[in-house]
């Protein structure tokens, strides 16, 4: 099995790619699963354009590396800051790109980070408006990451102890979760008509 995990954050460093990291070694060490983890920093995408849905050759060569990872993908985690209330932008763009035979009908958790206590419009916001037409399915269990900068250090002077034990707890379940729906779904699609030309976009 395998599970991509992408850090939606433009910065470089960021909190979220610290998260995504965290994350990647727990998928790895603790589930045992493979990873890839595709991280945002700079901005790594041109902003979506009609021409991607024309088998235009600049699209093709700069998107063929993702969309196989992201075909070969049996689940996600989407870790997102919360930017003046919304997701990056730069996110929201690689769910312009995506489509449902990449990410279609298989499981994602949220997980969103703040350095304070937010963390809440990200996720309502990934939740009401990425899915629709690459079909991409949330599950129930969401993390949201508060005060990031004391948790999750591997430096453990630097975290809050009582606050990092729950976070990596917590973490450490969802993924849990992720990993019996990525399963579970996997049989779904291959027993199941997932893509019909008639109805490729959603309602």
């Amino acid at each position: 099995m395998k599970i991509s995990i992408i850090s939606g954050s433009h910065r470089n460093p960021s909190q979220s790619e610290k998260v995504a990291r965290h994350i990647e070694s727990r998928l790895k060490d603790h589930l045992e699963l493979d990873t890839w983890l595709f991280t945002l920093a700079d901005n790594p995408l041109p902003l979506w354009d009609q021409t991607v849905w024309e088998d235009a050759p600049e699209w093709n060569t700069r998107m063929a590396p993702i969309r196989q990872q992201l075909i070969s993908s049996d689940g996600f985690v989407i870790v997102s800051p919360e930017w003046h209330g919304q997701v990056p932008a730069g996110l929201k763009n690689l769910f312009l790109l995506a489509n449902r035979f990449e990410v279609g009908h298989k499981p994602a958790l949220i997980v969103t980070v703040s350095s304070g206590d937010g963390g809440s419009y990200p996720v309502a916001e990934l939740r009401m408006s990425s899915y629709k037409n690459n079909r991409i399915c949330y599950i129930p269990e969401q993390v949201i990451v508060r005060n990031v900068e004391s948790v999750l250090n591997e430096n453990a002077d630097e975290n809050n102890s009582e606050a990092d034990a729950y976070f990596r707890e917590r973490i450490d379940w969802a993924l849990g979760i992720l990993a019996g729906y990525a399963d579970a779904l996997k049989t779904m699609r291959d027993n199941t008509q997932i893509h019909h030309d008639k109805f490729g976009n959603g309602m």
